[in-house]
C-alpha cells in the first residue's frame, strides 16, 4: 500500500483477471490496487491488448525467450505504470470544472482528508486570486494510488530447461518476483500471501530493490498478508534476518474472505486485531532488533529509527460503520474492500454473464468448496460457465480439465512429473485407483464426487479479461469461474466507482441488504459452520478421539471470541440490539455443537 495514498481503503488482489488492470482504472484517483502476476500468459494477453490501445506497437515475448516469464511481467508492469503516469499528467492539467477527472479525484476523497477540505475551501471561495492559488496547490498534491502486485507463495512450481534440469531461480514465484523487482515501479509493494516460502524469501536477499534508501524510504516495499499475530512475527523475523523490512502487515479473515480460505484454529478477526493493536510495538521492536543488526553486519549501516510499518485489515467489510470501527478501534491505516468491487466495472474486470451471477447471488450460491487443486478450501460461486462445464464433462464420461498452464501441477501420486489434480490425466488415474480399492459404496461415491469437482483455476480465473476485451487466451477454453467472499451476497447492484466509494465513506444510502449481519457475526457463523463440518467428518471417519485436543482448542477460541464481542457490543451495535441478539444466537449454535459432540472435555 502506498503510504501516501489519500484514501483509507485499497482494492485487494482478486482472482487472476479481476484486478489484472485495476490500476489503469483507478490509480489516477489515488486508489491503490493489487495485480496478480502468477499467470504470465494472462499478463502477455494484457500486453497484446494495451499496447495497441495506447498507440504503441506490441512485440510478443514468446516462451522460447530466456526468462520469458519474468520479462513478460516486467514489461506489463512498466506498461501499466506508463499508462497511469500519462493519465496523471492529463488529470493534473484538467480544469476544475464539473465532469473533469480532476474534480472526480477530489470528490472521491474522504471527508476527513486535508486535501478534501482544501478542495472544499477552493470551491467555496469567491476571491479569484485565492481560488487560483488553492487550485495550483491542489494540483501539486495529486498523486496516483499504488500499483501493487501479489504472489501467492504456494504457487512456486519448479520449471525445467530443455534438458529437463531445474532452471536456476526459474520457479514460478521466483521468476514472478524477478519480473516485479526489475520493473520501473516505485513507491510500490509486493504482497506475499499464503505463508512462508523459503526459496522465494531467500531469493529476495539478492534483490537490492528492497534495500532502504538514503532517506529511510523504500522504492519497493514488502507487504505480508497474514491471518494472525504469530504468523506476522514468524515471517517478519525470517525476512528481517535476510535484511528485508516488512512495510505492511495486511491482516485478513481466515474464512470471511474471497479465494483460498486459510481457517485459523477458531481465532476470530476482532480478537486478532486486538492482539495486533496491543502487541504492535513489541512486534516492531523485535523485528527492528534483528533488521538493524543485519544492516550493520552486511552493509556497515547504522539504522537508528524503526522504518514505517502500516497495519491493514480485510475480509468481509461491508458498511461504512464497520470500516470506521476498524480504523478507530484498532488504529489501522487502510481497509481492504474486495468482493464488493467485483460489481464495479470501472474498477475490476468481470465478464457480463459472471457480473449478472454476482449481482443475483444468494447465500446458497457462494460455497466454501473443495474446487481448488491445491487442496485448500476455496470460496466459489456456483452456476458459472466453468461450474457447468465441470458437470458436463462428468456427464460425458470425460472428467477433468485440459492442463495447459500447469501452475498448480504439484501432485506426484501417479507420475514422476507433477500433474494437477484438476487435470484429465490425474482424474483418470485416480478413478482407476478408487475403483480397485473396493471401498464401501458411500465412501467411493464421496471420493469420486470430491475428485471430479476439482476445477481448473489457471484458465477459469483468467478468462474474464479475455471475454471483456475480446482477445484470445486459450483456444476453445472460454469458461469462467470466480471466487468472491461470502459478503458478495449482501450486494445486489452493479454500481459506479463513485457510488461504491461513497458507500465506503458513508456518503450515500447503504448498498448492502437490510438483513446483512455484522461482519464479525458473519465470520463467527462461518467458523461455527466450519467446525460443524469438521466434527461430522471426523465422526464419520471414527477419528474424533485423535482430534479431541484440536476441537477443544477451536471451541474455546470461539467462546473467547464471543466474550470479546460481547464486551464491545455497545460499540458494535447499531442501537437496535440486533448485534447482541445475533451473537447470542451464534453462541447457542455453538452450545448445541458442544452438547452433541462433547467438545469441551473439561
Amino acid at each position: 500500500m502506498n503510504n501516501l495514498s489519500p484514501h483509507s481503503f485499497h482494492i485487494p488482489v482478486m482472482g487472476l483477471a479481476y484486478t489484472i488492470d485495476s490500476p489503469v482504472k483507478v490509480a489516477r484517483y489515488g486508489i491503490s490496487s493489487v495485480i496478480s502476476i502468477v499467470e504470465d500468459r494472462l499478463v502477455e494477453m494484457m500486453r497484446s491488448y494495451y499496447y495497441p490501445q495506447t498507440g504503441r506497437v506490441y512485440q510478443p515475448i514468446n516462451t522460447d525467450q530466456p526468462d520469458y516469464r519474468a520479462k513478460r511481467i516486467t514489461d506489463y508492469l512498466n506498461l501499466v505504470n506508463s499508462i497511469v503516469a500519462g493519465q496523471m499528467d492529463r488529470l493534473k492539467k484538467a480544469a476544475f470544472e464539473k465532469g473533469s477527472e480532476l474534480v472526480t479525484y477530489f470528490e472521491l476523497l474522504p471527508e476527513t482528508s486535508m486535501l478534501k477540505k482544501a478542495y472544499r475551501q477552493m470551491t467555496e471561495t469567491a476571491d479569484q486570486a485565492e481560488k487560483r492559488k488553492l487550485a495550483d496547490y491542489l494540483r501539486t498534491q495529486v498523486r496516483p494510488g499504488s500499483i501493487d502486485v501479489n504472489i501467492m507463495t504456494k504457487l512456486d512450481r519448479e520449471n525445467k530447461d530443455s534438458q529437463h534440469q531445474p532452471i536456476k531461480d526459474g520457479s514460478d514465484a521466483v521468476a514472478a518476483l524477478r519480473g516485479y523487482v526489475e520493473s520501473d515501479l516505485t513507491n510500490s509493494s509486493i504482497v506475499f500471501s499464503a505463508g512462508l516460502n523459503p526459496r522465494l524469501f531467500n531469493y529476495m536477499e539478492s534483490c537490492p530493490q528492497f534495500d532502504m534508501q538514503e532517506d529511510g524510504n523504500f522504492a519497493k516495499k514488502v507487504i505480508l498478508k497474514v491471518s494472525d499475530y504469530r504468523s506476522a512475527l514468524i515471517q517478519g523475523k525470517y525476512l528481517a534476518k535476510k535484511g528485508i523490512w516488512v512495510s505492511e502487515f495486511r491482516i485478513e479473515s481466515g474464512l470471511n474472505c474471497g479465494g483460498h480460505a486459510f481457517a485459523t484454529d477458531g481465532y476470530l478477526l476482532g480478537p486478532i486485531m486486538e492482539e495486533f493493536k496491543n502487541g504492535k510495538q513489541e512486534l516492531l521492536d523485535s523485528l527492528f532488533e534483528i533488521y538493524s543488526a543485519v544492516q550493520l553486519k552486511k552493509n556497515d549501516r547504522v539504522v537508528k529509527d524503526i522504518p514505517p510499518v502500516l497495519f491493514s485489515v480485510q475480509g468481509g467489510i461491508g458498511t461504512a460503520a464497520e470500516d470506521r470501527f476498524l480504523h478507530t478501534q484498532y488504529d489501522i491505516s487502510t481497509t481492504g474492500w474486495g468482493s464488493p468491487f467485483l460489481l464495479v466495472p470501472e474498477a475490476t474486470t468481470v465478464d457480463a454473464e459472471t457480473l449478472g451471477l454476482l449481482a443475483e447471488a444468494k447465500e446458497k450460491d457462494v460455497v466454501l468448496s473443495r474446487k481448488s487443486p491445491l487442496g485448500v478450501r476455496f470460496h466459489y460461486l456456483k452456476g458459472t460457465t466453468a461450474d457447468r462445464e465441470v458437470k458436463q464433462r462428468v456427464m460425458n464420461g470425460r472428467p477433468g480439465s485440459p492442463c495447459t498452464e500447469k501452475h498448480l501441477a504439484f501432485n506426484t501420486e501417479f507420475t514422476e512429473e507433477p500433474i494437477c489434480t484438476a487435470s484429465r490425466k490425474y482424474q483418470q488415474l485416480k478413478l482407476e485407483q478408487l475403483k480397485a480399492a473396493n471401498l464401501p459404496e458411500v465412501e467411493f461415491n464421496r471420493q469420486v464426487e470430491e475428485l471430479q469437482d476439482k476445477d481448473c483455476l489457471c484458465i477459469g480465473l483468467s478468462n474474464a479479461a479475455s471475454l471483456v476485451y475480446n482477445v484470445p487466451f486459450i483456444d476453445k477454453l472460454k469458461a469462467v469461474n470466480i471466487c468472491p467472499g461470502p459478503n458478495i451476497v449482501h450486494f445486489s447492484k452493479v454500481v459506479s466507482l463513485k457510488k461504491m466509494v461513497d458507500h465506503i465513506y458513508g456518503r450515500t444510502e447503504s448498498l448492502t441488504k437490510p438483513d446483512r449481519p455484522h461482519m464479525f457475526i458473519a465470520e463467527l457463523g462461518l467458523y461455527i459452520d466450519y467446525l460443524k463440518e469438521k466434527l461430522e467428518e471426523e465422526q464419520a471417519n471414527g477419528t474424533m478421539a485423535k482430534k479431541a485436543k484440536y476441537f477443544n482448542e477451536f471451541y474455546l477460541n470461539l467462546r473467547k471470541g464471543i466474550g470479546y464481542y460481547r464486551a464491545h457490543a455497545s460499540q458494535l451495535d447499531d442501537g437496535t440490539g440486533e448485534f447482541e441478539h445475533q451473537l447470542s444466537r451464534a453462541e447457542t449454535e455453538l452450545d448445541v455443537l458442544n452438547y452433541q459432540y462433547s467438545i469441551d472435555n473439561k
